[in-house]
Order: structure tokens, then sequence, then C-alpha cells
């Protein structure tokens, strides 16, 4: 059996990863998460006996190696991390702890048997784009975000175990994911949330900004191929969508797929950590999914079939 560690595993990709890993009756998981911004309500069918759930903090080493010392796991999906642009904004310090984290797994890992690692970084490292699409390779990593640079220090991190002591890992590069599960403190769920709501649905900037968001079950998808299939040793893959689409434009569409009468409300622009524009190079993500990326419709109706978790537990 495979023991597998998804830490942030009560979060939103966490935990939607964990509901597709605990349907293989081979793979055994072990969820960990300080329950910061993660929740509960979000982890797996009591329906399943392969999975665990332990609230723990990874940034605090006691904590994290007791665990992984137990299990003797030999996969680790390292996920948790502060998220949520306003939030990191308002708290660096608390981003910084994270790079504990890296240091807590990694300093476990190579000494308990961990076959590969596989990291959640961002696409904000790569900061304001200087080429399109953005390349995993070619595009530098220039963000001056505390939650980029972490990020970034996260990847490094991986690189120096790896040359050091052959610890093996894999780093995704997660651009705009989306869907029910998602907190509604995210662009498309806080859209949504606030139109069936008939709120107002506010912008910052004057909304020209561009961004391409993937829906959670590509973003599964992929990762999914990438694990069994052994894809991308000690390699960095882009995982998104590469639709592009103007915030204004993403708001028009929420509004006409609810019928909503919310007002679109321009608030100034953030001074920091708004990009322009993003769009990733996916050559390496499209060839591991079955069929087509979801588009972004399909996918917002998806998400007002099934309802936000917020909506079906309010």
């Amino acid at each position: 059996m495979r023991k597998i560690l998804i830490t942030g595993g009560a979060g939103f990709i966490g935990s939607s990863l964990a509901d597709e890993l605990i349907k293989d009756p081979e793979n055994y998981v072990v969820i960990t998460d300080n329950l910061l911004t993660g929740d509960k309500r979000k982890l797996p069918s009591s329906d399943f006996t392969n999975w665990k759930f332990i609230e723990a903090d990874v940034n605090r080493r006691d904590e994290i190696t007791s665990i992984m010392t137990s299990f003797q796991f030999d996969y680790i999906f390292h996920y948790a991390a502060m998220v949520g642009v306003q939030r990191t904004l308002e708290d660096p310090i608390g981003v910084l702890r994270d790079i504990d984290g890296f240091r807590n797994i990694l300093e476990t890992a190579k000494n308990t048997a961990v076959k590969r690692i596989y990291f959640s970084s961002s696409s904000e490292v790569y900061g304001e784009p200087v080429e399109f699409p953005q390349n995993e390779k070619t595009t530098p990593l220039n963000s001056r975000l505390p939650y980029a640079i972490v990020k970034n220090v996260g990847e490094a991190f991986l690189r120096s175990y790896y040359q050091k002591y052959g610890l093996e890992y894999t780093i995704l590069r997660f651009f705009n994911t989306y869907g029910p599960k998602q907190s509604k403190n995210f662009v498309i769920s806080k859209f949504i949330y606030a139109a069936m709501k008939n709120q107002d649905i506010t912008i910052y900037g004057d909304g020209s900004q561009t961004r391409t968001f993937c829906y959670i079950d590509d973003n599964i998808n992929a990762t999914l191929a990438i694990f069994k299939n052994r894809l991308f040793a000690n390699d960095v893959i882009n995982i998104g969508n590469d639709s592009e689409i103007s915030i204004i434009d993403l708001a028009k569409i929420i509004l006409r797929l609810t019928n909503s009468k919310s007002k679109i409300v321009f608030l100034p622009p953030l001074s920091e950590g708004d990009m322009n524009r993003r769009l990733p190079d996916i050559n390496k993500m499209e060839p591991l999914l079955k069929n087509h990326l979801i588009p972004l419709e399909e996918g917002i109706k998806k998400i007002l079939e099934i309802g936000l978790l917020e909506n079906r537990l309010s």
C-alpha cells in the first residue's frame, strides 16, 4: 500500500486531491492541516476508510516530524501554505513562517525513505511577466511579493535537497484554480457569492487586467497523471488554463449566468500584487489530460449546479 501525506489537505485543492487519491484502495492518505484557512468540512467522505486527518502545523517541527516518522510515507504532496493575496499582503511575516515548513518536511523526508515530494508552487513566482506565454524554463521569476518569494524559496529547497541527498521532487506551478469547494475569498467564488446575493461585485482598478482560470477537475487530473505515471521527476510544470479573460468580462459572465441584479463597483487598484496579465505555457500539461480543458463558462455552470461550499453549508 502506498502511504501518502497531503499537507494543507483541508484546503480547496488539497482536499480535492485527497478525494481522488482515496478512490484507489492501494493508497492510504494522511491529511494534515492547521485549519488556519482549511476547513474540516472539505475533507473526504466517511464512506472511505483509507484516509486519516490529523490537525497539525507543518511549520512546527515537532508536530510534522512525529507524523512523518510514525507513518513512513512514500509520497508527500506539500500543499500547506498561507494563501490569498489580501491575507498575505496584510501578514507578510506570517507568510515567511512557511519557510520553516519546507525545512521541516525536507529534513524529515530525506531520513524516512520518501520517494518524491510534490510541491504546490504558484504562478505568482513569475511576477510581472516579460514574455507570453509564461514558460517554466525561460520566464524569469521576478516577483517581489512575500508570498511569491516564499514559493520560490520552496522551489530552491527542493532543488538543493535533490542535489545533495537525491530526494526527488516535482514542482507544480498552479495558475488560478477554481471550483465548488473554493472559499469565497478568491475571485470567481467571491463574484459568484456576491451575485447570488445580489450584492455589489467589487473590482480593483478598471478590470482590464487578465487572468486564466483552471477548473479544479483539470488541475487534479493533470496532477494524478503526473503521480501515477511518475512524470516530471525533478522538474517544473505549469498547471492551468491558457484561455485569457479580463476581470471585468469575468464579472459580466457571472452576472449573466446567475441572472443577478448585482452592480459592478470599481475600487482603487491594489498597490501591489495585482499583475496586469497571466498566461501560462501549458504544452507540458495538455498531453496529460484525456479531454479538452473545461471552458470557463462551463466550469462556472458546474459550480452553480453543485453550489459553493459556503452556500451548501449556510
